[in-house]
């Protein structure tokens, strides 16, 4: 399995515009943590922006997991970028 690492930004009053879809995003994410695939995410401190960290057969498909994840669907996270990571420590 390839590593990949996801950057993302957060629209406006993030925290309250989220709410209404924290709980399926939260589920998904346990979920993609459960199967191994998710291995870390989370906002900066100024939640303005995402960073996540995945173990997957390829970009394609942290693309889909990242667009089917309630946050992108409802616009709560704007815009995002995947790279292959290479993890040296």
């Amino acid at each position: 399995m390839a590593k990949f690492v996801m950057w993302g930004s957060y629209c406006g009053n993030a925290l309250e515009k989220r709410m209404p879809y924290r709980e399926a995003h939260l589920a998904g994410l346990t979920d993609q943590k459960a199967k191994g695939i998710l291995t870390a995410l989370g906002p900066t401190t100024d939640n303005t922006k995402v960073f996540g960290t995945y173990e997957a057969d390829s970009e394609d498909a942290v693309r889909q997991l990242v667009e089917a994840d309630p946050y992108w669907q409802n616009g709560i996270w704007t815009d995002y970028a995947v790279y292959e990571w290479n993890q040296v420590f």
